[in-house]
């Protein structure tokens, strides 16, 4: 959270000409209320259900840059749906970047409690390793402003001759 998926992926499909989607978006388009209410009431379990489920409908779309919320990795099944369905690229930044990033939000139930900086810390130590293990390409977005971010993802995916379908 807080790596620029929603922003860089955007930009992204705009520049492929693509469709974009962010399933923490479809989600809440779909239940009607935000990520924090569905944490609140069905607790971080009955999320990762629902996500689950856009998941497996939006991987298996053609013609599209798909931004996924930041824990989605930690099933099995995500990882092996977007690894099977499309490019993941992944966005990594530093514990130090990311609690920048978050720092003013309000809207990550994740983050809402306890020490911030450690919490961003623990999340990144056992997410890191399972998008390495998914990634295509393996992206830092640094201090780079969005365009060259899009301009890099854009080369790496040339390179790779896989620039056809995007997640």
């Amino acid at each position: 959270m807080g790596a620029g998926k929603s922003t860089i992926g955007r930009q992204l499909a705009k520049a492929l000409h693509k469709k974009f989607y962010d399933s923490d978006k479809v989600i809440e388009q779909r239940t009607g209320v935000s990520i924090s209410w569905i944490f609140e009431m069905e607790g971080e379990a009955g999320f990762r259900e629902r996500e689950a489920r856009a998941i497996e409908e939006l991987s298996a779309m053609e013609n599209i840059v798909l931004a996924t919320g930041g824990g989605v990795v930690l099933s099995e099944q995500n990882r092996n749906w977007l690894k099977a369905r499309g490019h993941v690229i992944y966005l990594s930044a530093t514990a130090e970047q990311l609690y920048r990033r978050t720092a003013r939000d309000k809207k990550r139930p994740l983050l809402q409690n306890g020490d911030r900086r450690q919490k961003i810390n623990d999340l990144l130590q056992s997410r890191d390793p399972l998008y390495r293990q998914v990634a295509d390409i393996v992206l830092k977005t640094s201090d780079q402003s969005i365009q060259h971010t899009v301009n890099e993802v854009i080369r790496k995916l040339k390179k790779t001759g896989k620039d056809n379908k995007t997640s």
